[in-house]
């Protein structure tokens, strides 16, 4: 007769652990989202980015600039906003580039280059008048050297670019 009374209520026992496990896992998961910029700020500006790297290449800042405001019009955290109407502003500047051989193949042949780009960006809590940060960031990207060279070092720019962009996001977003 115990059996009966011990099978229903080990399922039911079963299933509040079940749930108990769920809803911890998903508390995890929520807390890691990033999510934390604080309630206050709803908008950001994000002006044309500066180019004082010397390095010549032209459309580099509003390639720069429009690939950061996408990335944070994807992201949602916060709204990009007119820079008069913002509740926080995020100014960069690309403040140099370099491009030099990054493998070599025998003969001494150059086979792929490596740009690296380095921005130095501040960003500001309009609402509390305060600089929240002010960070140099530098990443790199690859291209393969030879044949058109002009189309391949965009290659070389753009994933420099897409690399910097995220890491300016997360410190923005998360960097609280």
């Amino acid at each position: 007769m115990r059996s009966p009374i011990i099978r229903r209520s080990l399922p039911a026992a079963s299933l509040s652990v079940a749930a108990v496990v769920l809803l911890s896992i998903a508390g995890c998961a929520y807390s890691f989202t990033g999510a934390s910029v604080p309630s206050h700020l709803k908008t950001i500006a994000i002006p044309l980015v500066d180019d004082q790297s010397g390095f010549g290449e032209p459309g580099l800042r509003e390639s720069f600039t429009t690939t950061l405001t996408n990335l944070f019009i994807n992201d949602n955290s916060l709204e990009v906003a007119d820079k008069t109407h913002a509740d926080s502003i995020l100014e960069g500047t690309i403040t140099s580039i370099s491009d030099a051989p990054a493998v070599i193949q025998p003969g001494e042949q150059v086979a792929t280059r490596r740009i690296t780009m380095n921005v130095r960006f501040t960003f500001q809590d309009m609402k509390l008048r305060k600089k929240v940060w002010d960070k140099t960031f530098s990443e790199w990207g690859d291209y393969q050297s030879g044949g058109t060279g002009a189309s391949q070092r965009q290659t070389g720019l753009q994933e420099a670019i897409q690399k910097l962009t995220e890491d300016i996001l997360l410190e923005t977003v998360s960097g609280w």
